[in-house]
């Protein structure tokens, strides 16, 4: 207990009621395996049982390596915001359990992620979830290739909101077409591609300063290859209009239009 009692002391309340014998029984099933990105430092995703009430909870387990300094920064954040966070639409964290090697944060147990659930719509979205779903996500930072902004592709340096609100209009579209991905590049060249195929290609003239960026490099002069009603088909004409000046190639051409997402405060 003491060196749970020492973590206490160095984090504050984070660990408040932190215990290291833990209440739950596991169930050998499990939900899903850790990421091996280091900034994911996860082991897996356990299902586990309350031995006092009997409620089913989800436990993940964040490895503590030898050559770390206490707790990794990654769950340390995840901890204060979720002890932070009461909503119905946030996973709730229960508890905190330490042991030498490892972290493990006891969950509210979900029946299905985001991705199940698209998976289980078979294509078809209400538009109601996906305006709900928009009006929660606005964001994080960029890490997945795929919801990259082309200045960030060509090297751009600079953390801007802009960067936000592309990846913002990526998932957006992703989330209108029930899951599919808007841009799933393979690479940064596959990714610029797909992205400049779709919206077409820019031009200094139209982007000044992008053939200045550090990893800049010419394109085809591609063509918008389809239009937005035919890109995210079951978006009403205000979440196009809303998705169109998310996904603008010039950082400094994006901006944000809140009329489709008005009604939506509520959710």
């Amino acid at each position: 207990m003491a060196e749970a009692e020492r973590h206490s002391e160095k984090r504050g309340d984070v660990f408040a009621g932190l215990r290291v014998q833990s209440a739950y029984q596991e169930a050998p099933e499990i939900i899903s395996r850790g990421s091996r990105r280091p900034f994911i430092p996860f082991l897996a995703v356990l299902y586990a049982k309350n031995r006092e009430t009997g409620e089913i909870v989800a436990l993940k387990r964040v490895r503590l390596d030898d050559d770390d300094e206490g707790v990794p920064s990654s769950a340390l954040r995840e901890i204060c915001l979720l002890k932070e966070l009461k909503h119905k639409n946030i996973v709730a964290l229960y508890d905190v359990l330490h042991s030498e090697r490892k972290l493990t944060l006891v969950f509210e147990h979900c029946d299905q992620d985001l991705k199940k659930y698209f998976d289980s719509l078979n294509g078809e979205i209400d538009a109601d979830v996906v305006k709900s779903l928009m009006y929660q996500l606005l964001s994080a930072e960029v890490v997945t290739l795929w919801y990259r902004p082309p200045d960030v592709l060509f090297g751009a340096k600079l953390y801007t909101p802009s960067i936000d609100m592309w990846s913002a209009g990526c998932i957006f579209a992703e989330l209108a077409n029930a899951g599919r991905p808007l841009f799933p590049g393979s690479d940064v060249d596959d990714q610029i591609k797909r992205v400049f195929k779709l919206l077409g290609t820019p031009t200094e003239e139209v982007w000044p300063g992008m053939c200045s960026l550090p990893d800049y490099k010419p394109f085809p002069l591609y063509n918008p290859s389809l239009t937005l009603h035919q890109v995210v088909p079951k978006l009403p004409t205000r979440g196009r209009d809303l998705l169109q000046r998310l996904l603008v190639c010039n950082p400094a051409g994006t901006c944000m239009n809140t009329g489709y997402l008005y009604n939506a405060q509520g959710s």
